[in-house]
């Protein structure tokens, strides 16, 4: 049966995506999720052809029809998807020709990410009701995202044995699961452990996550969702009308640092970015701030 050619090609992806390309479990289920989108999509229209066959015409009309349903953004990133998917076939000598080789993307303007002043952190923050039972671990959650510039799935992975705070130091699990040391401030350590001292050591950890640092009340580690939900009922209380998610914090965190003089390549590497490309998106953040900049420090300014 061709859906059973779809799910074995799928599998060998999925494989390749982990060794070969040392991509994160979470990057692969993106990659494999889109994937089954197009399979799904040769099961409801009884287009029989399995991965080899398939050709331009009908992605093309997978593509029309999905653009109906998705936003630009979410179609761009499922042809880049499929685009890499194909290319994989094409490496294993199973196809001659990649289908999305003439297919274009949409154009996607370039939208910079909402970022929040200190102020408006401080007040998120003074908004967790500490008498909850969760309250000093939610507390220690958004100063370790602000304070370290975390991704939440980084956060989230963060383990007991991964704080080296006499170093001054946390050890971060990111994309492809790459280690990095991360410098951890006196302020965030504080909070940090008084959740430990508190908080943490109250609770019994299931075994899969008993060096887990930051976890429910069941003992098992958070999901990203919570933590999304955390912060979105804090800056609600907070009456912030900005689109706030943790990478908000993150972003907050890096235009701080840029704002304060701090290098670009040093930014890149406390965030953990691959290419400086992705860091230079904080030079566009806040124009005004670069514009005083050079007022004040132009060489023709005198």
């Amino acid at each position: 049966m061709f859906e059973a050619g779809w799910l074995q090609k799928i599998e060998d992806y999925n494989t390749y995506l982990k060794i070969e390309r040392g991509l994160s479990q979470n990057s692969i289920e993106n990659y494999v999720r889109d994937i089954k989108k197009l399979l799904n999509y040769t099961l409801e229209f009884d287009i029989s052809k399995s991965p080899i066959e398939i050709n331009k015409k009908e992605i093309q009309q997978f593509i029309y029809e999905i653009a109906k349903i998705v936003n630009p953004k979410t179609q761009a990133r499922i042809i880049s998807g499929l685009r890499s998917f194909f290319d994989y076939l094409v490496f294993e000598n199973y196809r001659q020709d990649n289908p999305l080789d003439l297919i274009e993307s949409p154009k996607l303007s370039r939208t910079l990410p909402d970022v929040l002043t200190n102020d408006e952190i401080n007040t998120i923050i003074s908004n967790i009701d500490l008498s909850h039972p969760q309250g000093e671990r939610n507390r220690a959650i958004l100063e370790t995202i602000y304070g370290c510039g975390l991704r939440v799935s980084e956060l989230i992975n963060l383990q007991m044995s991964d704080l080296f705070f006499d170093e001054g130091y946390i050890r971060v699990l990111g994309k492809g699961d790459k280690y990095r040391f991360v410098p951890i401030h006196s302020s965030t350590i504080k909070f940090i452990n008084f959740y430990l001292n508190h908080d943490r050591n109250h609770i019994n950890p299931i075994k899969e996550d008993l060096d887990t640092l930051f976890l429910n009340r069941r003992g098992k580690r958070l999901t990203r969702q919570m933590i999304f939900i955390i912060l979105k009922n804090l800056a609600a209380k907070a009456n912030l009308e900005k689109n706030i998610g943790p990478h908000t914090l993150r972003h907050s965190f890096a235009t701080y640092l840029l704002k304060e003089g701090v290098d670009l390549r040093a930014i890149q590497q406390l965030l953990g970015h691959e290419s400086i490309t992705t860091t230079e998106i904080y030079v566009h953040l806040d124009r005004k701030h670069l514009q005083e900049v050079v007022e004040k420090f132009h060489p023709r300014r005198n």
